[in-house]
């Protein structure tokens, strides 16, 4: 299966450092996208998204205070990345304060 977009979400820290990098895969799932997605109400939708894919691949949550989502379809061009409703409860419990996404 070929992915018509590219979503990545990047953690970091206060000072701008890399905390980690979580992309899209409409392949693969995770039993806490799982859990999220449930919690939501949307148990269906167990592919995993680009934000808890950084989520669950940060070493330094504690010390994470932005999370960037960006979408780039096939062009080249960016796109809305605004987190659903399962990322945006994943980011509230993983307790980053600031969430930036491109337009």
């Amino acid at each position: 299966m070929t992915q018509k977009q590219n979503i990545t979400a990047i953690i970091y820290d206060k000072r701008g450092r890399v905390l980690s990098i979580g992309k899209n895969n409409y392949l693969k799932t995770h039993p806490y996208q799982a859990e999220i997605a449930a919690r939501v109400g949307l148990p269906e939708k167990q592919f995993i998204h680009a934000e808890i894919d950084a989520i669950i691949k940060c070493r330094s949550l504690e010390r994470a205070d932005r999370i960037l989502v960006t979408r780039v379809n096939r062009r080249g061009k960016y796109l809305l990345a605004k987190p659903c409703e399962i990322c945006t409860e994943a980011i509230r419990l993983a307790g980053i304060p600031n969430v930036e996404w491109s337009v």
